[in-house]
């Protein structure tokens, strides 16, 4: 499902415009990465989690080449499936 397929999902499902839905979606979009950013967690109760997580540095390889290359340290957001989201889709 794309942003667009979502919007008009949920458009459809409340009393909105697609265009209150998108600026709304947004929005969350928007403050769950400036809370990443910061390094907050953000919990979505029954929904799940975005978190950060510290991948320390690493030797890879270059595809390609064969080459080898050293992988910086660096930080990722997760996704953590909350308990009712991994009953549901089950």
């Amino acid at each position: 499902m794309t942003k667009d397929e979502l919007i008009e999902a949920v458009a459809s499902k409340c009393a909105c415009s697609k265009k209150q839905v998108d600026d709304c979606l947004s929005a969350v979009i928007d403050t769950i990465t400036t809370a990443l950013q910061k390094g907050d967690k953000v919990v979505l109760t029954g929904f799940g989690a975005f978190v950060v997580s510290d991948r320390k540095a690493r030797q890879g390889v270059n595809p390609k080449t064969g080459e080898k290359i050293q992988i910086p340290a660096m930080k990722a957001p997760k996704f953590r499936a909350g308990k009712a989201l991994k009953e549901a889709v089950r």
